[in-house]
C-alpha cells in the first residue's frame, strides 16, 4: 500500500506562491502526513518553444500520478487578471481522464493564491480556482474564522483560502499572518485528508 500524501500543486513566477507553497507543506507534515511539492512548467504562445522534462531547478513537475494518487490537495497560483495563471489552468484541462474515472471525487482540496496588491483579484482566483476541482467532485475547504489573524490581518488571507500580497515588484516577504494563514490551512487539509483516506 502506498503511503497516503497530500499534494501541494502550484506555478510561481517571482517565488511568492512557491513560499505559500513551502509554508502550507509545513502545515501538512506538522499534521502528520507527507507533503509532496509539485510545480507544473511555463507554456509560451511560441508553440516550438518547450520547458526540460525536468526543471533545472526548484520542485519537480507534477505528473498526472502525483494528481491521481493524492489523498488531499493544496492548489496555489499567482493571479492573473482575478483567474489562476495559464500554466496551471493547461495542466488542470489535462486531467479530463482523471474526471471521468472519478479519481478525485471526496477528496479534500483547497487554494491559495498570490496578488501584486491586497485588492488585486485575491477573491475571484481563489473563488474560479475551486471551479475545476468543484467539477472533479473534490470536498472543498477554506480557512475559517476559527483562525483569529483573519479578522485583523493588514495583509493577505481570505475565508476562501491563504493569500498574500507580493507588492508591485512580487518581491515582498509573507508577512506574520500570511505564514499562519498558510500553515494553519495546510494542518487543517491534512488532518481532514487523514479522516477521509
Amino acid at each position: 500500500m502506498n503511503t497516503p500524501y497530500v499534494l501541494v500543486l502550484y506555478y510561481s513566477r517571482s517565488g511568492s506562491t512557491r513560499a505559500m507553497a513551502q509554508q502550507l507543506a509545513r502545515g501538512i507534515e506538522q499534521a502528520g502526513i507527507e507533503a509532496r511539492i509539485r510545480t507544473v512548467p511555463a507554456i509560451s504562445p511560441n508553440t516550438e518553444a518547450t520547458e526540460p522534462d525536468i526543471p533545472d531547478e526548484g520542485d519537480c513537475y507534477c505528473s498526472i500520478e502525483d494528481l491521481k494518487h493524492c489523498s488531499g490537495l493544496a492548489m496555489g497560483s499567482p493571479t492573473r487578471f482575478g483567474n489562476m495563471a495559464a500554466p496551471l489552468k493547461y495542466f488542470i484541462d489535462s486531467t479530463s481522464s482523471e474526471w471521468l474515472n472519478g479519481d478525485l471525487i471526496d477528496k479534500p482540496a483547497c487554494v491559495f493564491t498570490s496578488t501584486g496588491s491586497l485588492h488585486g483579484g485575491q477573491e475571484s482566483t481563489l473563488l474560479t480556482m475551486m471551479i475545476p476541482l468543484l467539477h472533479h467532485g473534490m470536498v472543498i475547504m477554506g480557512l475559517p474564522y476559527s483562525e483569529p489573524t483573519l479578522m485583523s490581518t493588514q495583509s493577505g488571507g481570505t475565508p476562501y483560502g491563504a493569500s498574500h500580497a507580493a507588492g508591485a515588484e512580487g518581491h515582498a516577504d509573507l508577512s506574520d499572518d500570511e505564514i499562519t494563514h498558510c500553515q494553519a490551512m495546510g494542518k487543517r487539509l491534512a488532518s481532514v485528508a487523514q479522516r477521509l483516506n
